[in-house]
């Protein structure tokens, strides 16, 4: 008998984001990707989620190393956090490694780890797992492919991925060689991006959305171009450059994260320009509008991002104006739309022009649609099946595609966070929850995974605080002072110091009577319940009751 293969899901099914696997097998840990998750609007203050990395804290002196398939940030950008638990090796393409290791520089644990550059069809054993690395096309360069070769069969991670025929660097995903594998060791597991399983037909290639491009720049000549886009997305950045060197512009980039991964991808020769057409942001009001283009970040609204930044007048780099033609070359991911339409309103309050995916088609997805699947599907014909990366209803439609495919349900396996699966001679089998599978929140210098604490936020954000400080002598019964009733969000005005002087009486009386008939064991209960019946019954409100008892 074969050993078997467990597959650990900490992040990423369920969401779109903090995407994490940890591939277990003869007392080794292989992880898959370490990503991050964007908070929404429930989880207020927090910057960012981690995928469940306790699990792997138990398991720290067998993790022979951690294979990241591409650089977005809901891959790579856990990592700065677990290597300050953790310690293991890294795999990645060269731009990938360069993303990398500016986080890790950054927060200090680049000595955690050693960066090990993988490129195209390259195959190594890391620990007792043969991985090969094959390429795929994504809205990020140098993205891979996973062929990992387990004493369970081959197991083929998918990465994020689109079936783009005609891309900008012109690497295409080699469906020829996962078929050669498919035919030779046969694919044991597929391990599949869901992110568009609902949606029919295939992806627009990336060079279409360079068609466009080339139309706004011809269509606002003597304008300045503001062209906001994810700075990993060399090749939309790429054909931002093309469309204003052959314009006769000068380029400057707005954002730190641009700027750096600008300069990066210009060093590994994934973005190709004349030195001569590249300028600083501080020198573009030397030149004319119409003689300048500036890539910018910030193009999902962001607080405190270049263009947003730019979009109310607090960018020391740039002031937009009416010669600005600003171009939003995404769509917002959901959540952000209201931020997304605030900056719009912003812009065009100050003057500019804003073109953005809802008008033209400056944007595309970077992840196939269902008939991109049935081909994957069909190339790596695999024995078993599991989708992964998406919210449920995405891992839902993909595991109905494969079965609508012909895939018999039995080999299609669904999982969520926190459960495991086990591949062995007798199959594929969901073990169930290994983990918690919970959210770890990302709070300044803190981690933390308390739920509760988004509850007193939102309470706190939307209802504002009360605060009743109480000083009483319980040994003799009486209340020493009138209680002070203190408010912050609730009501504002003269109506807050008068509500506030009527609560400081209501609690007063409640007090006085419960010391009266003894019935004051819990007076930090006891003036909670008369503030809060106060506060619900004037002002229909719930604010944050604090009681602060001071007893002598």
């Amino acid at each position: 008998m074969a050993d078997p293969v467990q597959i650990t899901f900490l992040g990423g099914l369920g969401d779109i984001g903090r995407n994490c696997a940890a591939i277990e097998s003869r007392g080794e840990v292989l992880l898959l990707d370490c990503g991050i998750l964007f908070p929404d609007e429930d989880m207020p203050g927090a910057e960012f989620v981690l995928p469940d990395l306790e699990y792997l804290r138990d398991r720290a002196d067998r993790i022979v190393g951690c294979i990241c398939t591409h650089g977005h940030e809901d891959h790579i950008g856990s990592l700065p956090h677990a290597l300050e638990w953790l310690s293991f090796p890294i795999y990645a393409s060269p731009f990938t490694l360069g993303l990398i290791r500016n986080r890790l520089e950054e927060r200090g644990v680049i000595d955690r780890t050693t960066l090990n550059s993988i490129g195209d069809h390259d195959r190594l054993r890391i620990g007792s797992f043969d991985c090969e690395f094959i390429p795929v096309t994504h809205s990020v360069p140098s993205g891979l492919i996973s062929a990992i070769r387990t004493s369970q069969g081959v197991v083929l991670h998918s990465s994020d991925f689109k079936l783009d025929l005609n891309p900008v660097d012109g690497r295409r995903t080699d469906l020829a060689r996962i078929g050669a594998i498919s035919r030779t060791d046969g694919v044991r597991l597929l391990l599949c991006d869901s992110t568009n399983s609902e949606i029919p037909g295939s992806s627009r290639s990336e060079t279409e959305v360079g068609e466009v491009l080339r139309g706004v720049f011809a269509a606002h000549p003597g304008r300045r171009l503001v062209v906001a886009a994810f700075s990993s997305h060399v090749h939309r950045v790429q054909q931002v450059v093309d469309a204003a060197v052959e314009s006769g512009r000068k380029v400057a980039t707005l954002g730190l994260s641009m700027k750096r991964n600008f300069a990066l991808a210009r060093e590994l020769g994934l973005l190709t320009m004349p030195d001569h057409a590249v300028i600083d942001v501080a020198d573009v009001d030397r030149y004319s509008p119409g003689q300048v283009c500036v890539v910018s970040t910030g193009s999902q609204g962001e607080t405190r991002s270049a263009l947003a930044m730019a979009a109310t007048g607090d960018s020391r780099w740039i002031d937009i104006g009416p010669d600005d033609t600003v171009v939003l070359s995404s769509t917002p991911i959901p959540g952000n739309e209201a931020r997304v339409a605030r900056m719009i309103n912003n812009l065009v309050d100050r003057g500019a022009e804003v073109v953005h995916s809802g008008q033209l088609d400056v944007h595309t997805t970077g992840h196939g649609k269902q008939d991109e699947l049935r081909t994957l599907h069909t190339v790596a014909d695999p024995e078993f099946f599991v989708p992964v990366h998406g919210e449920v209803r995405h891992l839902v439609a993909h595991a109905d595609l494969a079965m609508k495919m012909g895939m018999a349900a039995d080999r299609v396996v669904l999982a969520r966070d926190g459960e495991q699966i086990e591949l062995s001679d007798s199959g594929l089998a969901n073990r169930g929850k290994v983990t918690s599978g919970d959210y770890f929140f990302v709070n300044g210098q803190l981690i933390e995974n308390d739920r509760d604490l988004f509850g007193e936020r939102s309470i706190l954000g939307s209802h504002g605080v009360v605060n009743v400080v109480v000083v009483v002598n319980r040994a003799e019964g009486r209340l020493l002072a009138r209680p002070r009733f203190e408010s912050k969000g609730w009501v504002g005005g003269d109506a807050a110091k008068d509500l506030e002087s009527l609560g400081a009486d209501e609690v007063a009386a409640a007090v006085e009577e419960g010391l009266a008939s003894g019935e004051d064991g819990d007076l930090e209960r006891l003036v909670r319940r008369a503030a809060g019946q106060f506060v619900n019954h004037n002002t229909g409100r719930r604010p944050m009751i604090v009681p602060i008892i001071i007893e002598f």
